[in-house]
């Protein structure tokens, strides 16, 4: 269950009232307490919080303009009468100061210490302590305190930018639930702030386990003093020697591909043995061909700076509170940079994982959005956008007449009907580039769409789809098609999307496949999801932590966003 569909008996009046109330007595006595400590006036204080609240702006906060959050201040400050929510006769409560902690501490959820204020509250509480009489500075550093809890709610539980930002199409409304009533019901009164604090953030369990790396690898980074390996002027082999050899054994200790009780004998600089087998640990786990030699991509990866890992981590922390909180069907997932599909279970368990191949990084990248399969069509046609048909097919036919007869293509007209299977003239071509003559594949195992092909309707024209071309599956690096993405096992993929119908059984689906009738769609039961996604850091269910290339620049768009500050773009 999602906090912004939790509601609490307690009427938020009452709530407001109970703010006012003394939390506990001093051993004193609660009378001499009051008389011992100057109180700050009320009246004076409800008057400044009103003023701030009206303004949308607060000079003491690092970054002053709240007007994104103004009208949820407002809300909060009227539900309370205006009076100090965090603050009880100057003093902070045990909620504030668990508050305070978790903005300190947010690095360690990818999130930005700066955002909420991190470093300028030891000066903030100083001044609270010598000056708890003082209306002005009790109002600031309350609507200081709320401000700041507000944006780490919403960053913590939507994410800082809105995708839409990068061209990602994703629903994420980063004000879609009442932060005023949340902070009010669910925060300010809390027993325990922190298990509040964590029914925030995504319940996937890849997004925790994604936060856990992220913890170790601040720790690793706070660790790490070592210089960068050693150029190399040609491939380390197995048996060869490398001059760095022992910052090679303390890199791979450091990052865990290196057992911490393996033996390595250093003095020699010998390439072998477990730092072989450390190294092929350490390419699988970086995208890369495990042969367990050093080329410039496997040196390049270890010199890869532990500062950027921990930017690659808050990346994939980021897009994770993007996703979805939940689905009514299991998905498909499809993460772009590592080339993988993955079916996820009901119960959040992978069902089914297989290799893709997606869209060039130059011109035909694979875009990052949300849809839902709705049929599978086996022997299909390939309709060649007009995109295609303009930059590929026209020349080719230009250099070879019997272009469309050799790719078993054939031209159309708007209705289907074929107007030519061979060459065809200066005119037709004309009509071709226009749009009004268009161009298919015909159905067969040459088909660039393969066998089948699965349909989840969007406006970039993108599919999965089978391959006639299996091979490109062996490379490590699988950016070759013009935005589709080809799956390793279509067999597989369909038997599953078709579990619940029992007449597809795997024998009916490869006959379907190979002879079955042309064209021909099956629609599935219930719509399934599909994500396509953009993460270059995966941590699988062991704990390991996998690293990708970066194929379409986006991390560093997203990085290049948050480093501007707020407000982001939203």
């Amino acid at each position: 269950m999602f906090f912004v569909r939790r509601r609490v008996d307690l009427p938020v009046a009452v709530l407001a009232l109970l703010l006012l109330l003394p939390l506990g007595c001093s051993r004193h006595g609660g009378s001499a307490a009051r008389h011992a400590t100057p109180v700050p006036d009320a009246a004076a204080v409800a008057a400044q919080l009103q003023a701030i609240a009206a303004g949308g702006h607060l000079a003491a906060l690092r970054w002053p303009d709240f007007s994104h959050d103004q009208q949820a201040v407002q809300q909060l400050y009227a539900a309370a009468q205006y009076h100090p929510v965090w603050l009880h006769q100057g003093v902070l409560t045990p909620q504030a100061t668990a508050m305070i902690a978790a903005f300190q501490g947010s690095q360690q959820k990818g999130l930005n210490p700066e955002d909420y204020d991190a470093s300028r509250w030891p000066q903030r509480l100083a001044a609270l302590q010598s000056s708890r009489g003082n209306a002005d500075v009790v109002a600031q550093a309350d609507a200081a305190l709320t401000i700041c809890a507000m944006r780490y709610l919403a960053d913590l539980h939507s994410g800082r930018v809105n995708p839409r930002h990068f061209q990602f199409d994703m629903e994420v409304d980063h004000r879609q639930y009442d932060l005023a009533q949340f902070l009010l019901q669910q925060v300010v009164a809390a027993s325990n702030v922190a298990a509040v604090l964590g029914q925030v953030e995504p319940q996937y369990a890849a997004y925790q386990r994604t936060e856990a790396a992220l913890q170790h690898y601040l720790k690793l980074a706070a660790e790490d003093h070592s210089a960068p390996l050693p150029e190399i002027s040609k491939t380390v082999a197995p048996g060869d020697t490398y001059a760095g050899i022992p910052l090679l054994a303390q890199r791979l200790r450091l990052v865990g591909d290196l057992p911490a009780e393996a033996v390595v004998d250093t003095a020699g600089n010998h390439y072998d043995g477990t730092l072989v087998e450390a190294i092929k640990r350490f390419q699988q786990r970086h995208g890369l061909e495990p042969d367990g030699r050093i080329g410039k991509e496997t040196l390049r990866q270890l010199n890869v700076p532990l500062q950027q890992r921990l930017l690659q981590l808050d990346d994939a922390l980021e897009r994770w509170r993007w996703l979805p909180p939940n689905f009514p069907q299991p998905p498909v997932v499809v993460n772009v940079p590592e080339f993988v599909l993955r079916v996820i279970s009901a119960d959040h368990q992978v069902v089914l994982r297989m290799k893709v191949v997606v869209g060039k990084a130059v011109r035909h990248q694979t875009p990052v959005f949300t849809g839902e399969m709705k049929y599978i069509i086996f022997r299909p046609y390939w309709n060649v956008p007009l995109s295609i048909t303009r930059a590929e097919i026209v020349p080719d036919l230009r250099r070879n007449p019997n272009y469309l007869a050799k790719k078993d293509f054939e031209v159309t007209d708007q209705s289907g009907s074929v107007v030519s299977r061979g060459p065809v003239s200066e005119a037709m071509i004309a009509e071709m580039r226009s749009g009004r003559l268009l161009v298919r594949q015909r159905p067969g195992p040459a088909n660039a769409l393969g066998l089948v092909k699965f349909m989840f309707p969007n406006e970039y024209n993108v599919y999965l789809h089978s391959t006639p071309a299996p091979q490109l599956f062996a490379q490590s690096r699988r950016d070759f098609s013009h935005g589709c993405v080809r799956v390793e096992k279509p067999v597989e993929l369909a038997e599953w999307l078709l579990r619940s119908r029992p007449e597809w059984t795997r024998e009916s689906i490869e006959q379907a496949m190979q002879s079955g009738p042309d064209n021909r769609q099956v629609n599935l039961p219930q719509p399934v999801p599909v994500l396509i996604v953009y993460l270059t850091v995966i941590v699988d269910s062991a704990g390991d932590v996998h690293f990708f290339h970066d194929l379409y620049g986006h991390d560093r768009a997203l990085n290049a966003t948050l480093a501007k500050g707020r407000p982001y773009p939203q």
